[in-house]
């Protein structure tokens, strides 16, 4: 049974315990065995630093023993998708596993801006800092785009029913 590590900022919501079961269910609905961060036994009575540590090295083991990486790339707190769920897909891929994607809204990621977050600039579209906003018609910036198999418009389940 091939193993599903599940990426995304979930883990920061109230009920993450919750979601991580339905998340974890849904996978052997599908005839995969669902790996949730937070199932990792992290002690919390340490001193911050060595917590952080402790999950990192634990998330990066866990993402080892995965055959597989499913992420949810939904922007998260701005316009970008939650940058350890990036760092996630980066580390899947350069270890060569497969690495999937699901957002909601998966337009060119320059539709994110707002008219008066952007302009025209020397045939570049860029922010109101002057800085080049990305248009190659992915829905997130290129070096997540082009390092996941697929990103899947919807939900995590869609991700299993595109790959079971």
């Amino acid at each position: 049974m091939k193993k599903i590590y599940i990426a995304g900022p979930d883990v920061f919501e109230k009920d993450s315990i919750e979601i991580g079961k339905q998340l974890v269910k849904l996978c052997r609905e599908y005839g995969f065995e669902g790996l949730y961060p937070l199932d990792n036994v992290v002690d919390f009575s340490q001193e911050k630093h060595k917590i952080a540590q402790d999950i990192y090295d634990a998330n990066a083991a866990m993402i080892k023993k995965a055959d597989i990486v499913i992420a949810n790339l939904n922007t998260f707190r701005g316009k970008e998708a939650d940058s350890g769920t990036v760092w996630e897909c980066g580390y899947a891929s350069g270890l060569g596993k497969e690495v999937y994607g699901y957002m909601q809204n998966t337009d060119s990621y320059i539709t994110n801006f707002n008219d008066d977050e952007k302009f025209e600039r020397d045939g570049y579209c860029v922010d109101t800092k002057e800085r080049m906003i990305e248009d190659f018609d992915h829905p997130i910036n290129l070096m997540i785009a082009c390092s996941v198999k697929k990103i899947i418009a919807g939900e995590f389940e869609d991700v299993l029913k595109a790959i079971a």
